[in-house]
């Protein structure tokens, strides 16, 4: 069995991982993390949950501890793009803590919060930076950053990235990034348009794959209940009062359907929070946090706000609108039975949702327990209680960034971005490992020894 003491890693990051109690790397980690040590590009298929942060995180910091240098001003050494605030935040937080014996700064900038506090943290430069697309452009356009000096640039969970237009952002991106670096790619699934994106940032990449979409989909217990679109909101209030929830995540397609969902739980009497992209960031962050402390245990999400948010103890997933891309419902699904625990998942199923349901057991190979309205559902019905009144500020506030939905929404932030075109791909750089004497490095740069 392999350890991450036989993986060769720096003492403080094994000092880190100890204090985590991490000793055995995941596959994922077990096969990226070698190669990424000697310096190879990568494409990586997996999922949320599969270890794979720690996969481009630990040996990215090894490659630092090796070769320390000052960071460039405005500038970056690793750039990390996300295509969510959320999940940016809880890679930021990954690396602060696998870096927590080791001298290295760590930022994260995305919209929907003041860009100026953002501006001012680039000015001496920043060895670890994680981005969305958008709030990134935004500095670059102000002179507040600048790309030339990355060596290491990590792509994650690219298939949302394309989900959300943010295909020729990326583009502009990668012609601002210098040819010699090391890249890193990483999507859930890997569709011919996918993997076309993959070739425009990698060179000759160790390609990894784990967790295939069904291995999550077996651990969970699946039911379906068929319900008129009309009469959801009835039986999910049953079914919370009802089923021994820890903490559960309910899906809908919109923002506009999460906030309503909200409101009838509340108007029953069952706190609950919301989270998507019409949310401030200071919203957002309160109900992640108010749900990760236990303090509500019901989360109405959207799948783009939910996309890579990693919650331990998620007993249930309801989805109480189905998703119309099969995919999507192993996404969310894969946010409970974590760790080798179960999970249950319960979806509501109108008429017109029918499709969908197939379409979901062809993906998953697990056909869905049909289960029945429970027996007071009539009455449950004719005895709904009025939705609360919606709090003041609790649906406006969308933290609208410069260029549109600050790195939200189909295209989001980026719409004053793509005007302009960049439609051809970057030019192809010669491949050139970088070992651990730090070849690949960029040349010039300013040496230091300990912390700054």
């Amino acid at each position: 069995m392999t350890t991450f003491q036989q993986l060769g890693l720096a003492e403080p990051i094994l000092q880190a991982l100890a204090a985590k109690n991490y000793t055995v790397p995941t596959p994922i980690q077990a096969q990226a993390i070698p190669a990424l040590m000697d310096g190879r590009d990568l494409c990586g298929i997996a999922q949320t949950g599969t270890g794979k942060t720690a996969a481009f995180a630990l040996p990215s910091l090894d490659y630092f501890h090796q070769n320390p240098k000052l960071t460039p001003q405005k500038g970056c050494r690793m750039l990390v793009l996300s295509p969510t605030r959320e999940l940016a935040a809880q890679i930021a937080d990954s690396f602060r803590d696998y870096a927590r014996f080791m001298k290295l700064s760590v930022a994260t900038v995305f919209g929907g919060v003041p860009i100026n506090k953002q501006i001012n943290q680039l000015r001496g430069g920043i060895d670890i930076l994680v981005a969305t697309p958008g709030r990134l452009l935004d500095l670059i356009e102000q002179r507040a950053l600048s790309l030339g000096h990355v060596e290491i640039f990590v792509l994650d969970e690219a298939d949302q990235m394309m989900d959300l237009g943010f295909i020729q952002p990326l583009k502009r991106i990668d012609k601002m990034l210098p040819k010699q670096r090391q890249s890193l790619f990483f999507s859930a699934t890997m569709p011919k348009a996918i993997a076309d994106l993959g070739s425009q940032f990698l060179v000759d990449p160790v390609k990894v794959s784990v967790a295939p979409q069904s291995t999550t989909a077996e651990r969970v217990k699946q039911y379906a209940t068929y319900v008129n679109q009309a009469e959801k909101q009835a039986l999910l209030t049953i079914t919370v009062k009802n089923e021994p929830i820890e903490r559960a995540l309910i899906f809908t397609r919109t923002k506009h359907g999460a906030d309503r969902v909200v409101r009838f739980l509340e108007g029953a009497g069952i706190p609950a929070a919301a989270i998507h992209g019409n949310k401030s960031q200071g919203q957002r962050t309160a109900a992640l946090q108010a749900f990760r402390a236990g303090q509500v245990k019901l989360l109405v999400a959207t799948d783009i706000a939910a996309r890579g948010i990693d919650v331990s103890g998620v007993s249930h997933v309801i989805n109480f609108e189905l998703p119309n891309v099969a995919e999507q419902y192993v996404h969310r699904i894969g946010r409970t039975a974590r760790a080798g625990a179960e999970g249950i998942a319960i979806s509501f199923v109108a008429d017109d949702e029918r499709q969908y349901l197939k379409a979901i057991e062809k993906v998953t190979r697990v056909r869905c327990e049909i289960a029945p309205l429970p027996e007071n559902f009539a009455e449950a019905v004719r005895n709904l209680p009025k939705p609360a009144p919606p709090k003041k500020g609790s649906e406006g506030g969308n933290g609208r960034s410069a260029h549109g939905r600050g790195d939200q929404g189909r295209g989001g932030a980026d719409r004053g971005h793509r005007a302009g075109g960049d439609a051809t791909g970057p030019a192809k750089r010669p491949f050139r490992p970088r070992n651990r004497n730090g070849v690949g490095a960029h040349k010039g740069a300013v040496q230091r020894v300990g912390g700054r």
